[in-house]
């Protein structure tokens, strides 16, 4: 075994490239972000996707190490009070210091549950990340106003399109 390769690291096989790693952030407090989150999951969990970890964390439960574990990551929150929620912001402000520096260039996406529309969010997460020097690879995928559940496979191809991108090394 090669020095700083210890046996245990997931996605670790001697002689083998280890499985990139896919970080999903998410806080939702209605549950309509959840449901979001899970079709995002759903997505990144495709039987097509052969080597990528997926590791899900509550935005109040997930940390720098988070972070600096993955090679992509995708953020989900609602809109409160035109802003992401603040569970997203404490995620992101335990985080910022931490992995300034660390984690620049790594791919990131974006989805927000807005009950107006949601651009103040887009805007809060978009203005930390680019002080972390990460690089957002598609669009963010927004359901503002009622909860639409149609729009549920938008969310799904969300997830599996960053995670292909990193299965493929795209990203």
């Amino acid at each position: 075994m090669d020095a700083g390769e210890p046996a245990a690291t997931p996605g670790y096989t001697r002689g083998m490239a280890r499985n990139r790693r896919l970080l999903i952030v998410y806080h939702s407090q209605s549950g309509s972000t959840e449901q979001m989150a899970e079709a995002v999951i759903a997505g990144a969990r495709h039987p097509e996707v052969e080597n990528v970890d997926v590791r899900v964390r509550q935005a109040l439960e997930a940390g720098p190490e988070d972070l600096l574990w993955c090679d992509g990551f995708i953020l989900g929150t609602p809109e409160n009070f035109g802003y992401m929620s603040g569970a997203m912001k404490v995620f992101l402000d335990r985080s910022y210091y931490p992995c300034e520096g660390k984690v620049g260039g790594k791919p990131y996406a974006l989805f927000i549950r807005a009950g107006n529309d949601g651009s103040g969010a887009v805007s809060s997460v978009r203005r930390i990340l680019t002080g972390l020097a990460v690089r957002e690879v598609q669009e963010p995928v927004m359901i503002v106003g009622e909860f639409d559940t149609s729009r549920l496979p938008e969310l799904e191809e969300l997830g599996l399109t960053l995670a292909a991108g990193l299965d493929a090394g795209v990203f």
